[in-house]
């Protein structure tokens, strides 16, 4: 089958993480199985409120059988190859259906779109995909753009795919990701520190914070806004290196090795609690901070 579309929603009753995992039942098998060492599209349904449309992408690296759940499956996620969508894309607009293989001999769309796995031509693969990423106002980084590679910023004008590796070149690229990964999350957070509150902007129209992940990128951690976290400088410098941390609830912790604790606590906003998206999937996943309290937080 190669290219794949999978059906997910963030009210999801079935065991899934987007960017781990991806349970279904046994008669979708062969379908999942096809797209293994594939790239699939996460598709959230019309009927959701507040949809999501095409978010994201992963690749489906095996099929295993789900320990915990008879007659179920897993479709396991290559690490690091998920990627939400700068622009999540609807199902239609005013052109029509954007997955135009969905469409029968008349012009209809099929039953096939209600199927939670299917197929999806190349043609419409990188359609969808080129709609999900092009960064028609890229946010300005922190940092000097010219520090940056030469070719960055054709990597930033819309793009076509003339052949498949051009494709996989691009959605693989880490500056690529890093820039997607950094306008997801400050989006989530509207440009605002989690830990201090503080939303600067500088002279040069750029928000001094950063996207930081909360499981790292070298330790398997995935490009996913729940593994994100909007921070400044510092609250950034304090928490990689394990000076800060939060409980499952946001909480923020601070280590006892802080050599001044006054005024780390003054730093921090008043509630004592780190300040989360209003959508409950952007939010920071339990999974991942527990990741941090156990292998960055310093007790």
């Amino acid at each position: 089958m190669g290219f794949g579309v999978f059906i997910h929603r963030s009210d999801s009753i079935y065991d899934d993480s987007p960017a781990e995992r991806y349970q279904f039942p046994s008669q979708y098998l062969g379908r999942v199985e096809a797209c293994i060492g594939h790239w699939i599209i996460y598709y959230e349904p019309r009927k959701v409120a507040e949809t999501r449309g095409y978010f994201a992408i992963a690749k489906v690296q095996q099929v295993i059988p789900d320990p915990s759940a008879s007659g179920m499956y897993l479709a396991l996620i290559e690490p690091g190859s998920y990627l939400d969508f700068v622009n999540p894309v609807s199902f239609g607009d005013a052109d029509g259906i954007v997955e135009r293989g969905l469409l029968n001999e008349q012009g209809r769309i099929s039953g096939r779109a209600q199927s939670a796995v299917r197929p999806i031509s190349s043609t419409d693969f990188d359609r969808i995909i080129a709609l999900g990423l092009d960064e028609n106002e890229p946010l300005l980084p922190r940092v000097d753009e010219a520090t940056m590679p030469h070719g960055f910023e054709e990597e930033q004008a819309p793009f076509q795919f003339e052949e498949s590796r051009d494709r996989v070149s691009y959605i693989s690229s880490r500056i690529v990701r890093k820039r997607v990964f950094r306008r997801i999350v400050l989006r989530a957070y509207d440009e605002r520190c989690a830990i201090s509150g503080l939303k600067l902007i500088n002279g040069g129209g750029r928000a001094e914070v950063d996207a930081a992940h909360i499981r790292p990128v070298e330790a398997s951690g995935p490009d996913i806004v729940s593994n994100g976290i909007a921070l400044s400088g510092t609250a950034h410098w304090m928490f990689d290196r394990g000076l800060i941390g939060l409980t499952d609830d946001l909480e923020i912790l601070v280590s006892r090795q802080v050599n001044d604790p006054d005024t780390v606590r003054a730093f921090i906003n008043k509630t004592g609690r780190a300040f989360a998206p209003p959508r409950a999937f952007e939010r920071p996943h339990p999974h991942f901070l527990q990741w941090h309290r156990e292998n960055c937080f310093k007790q």
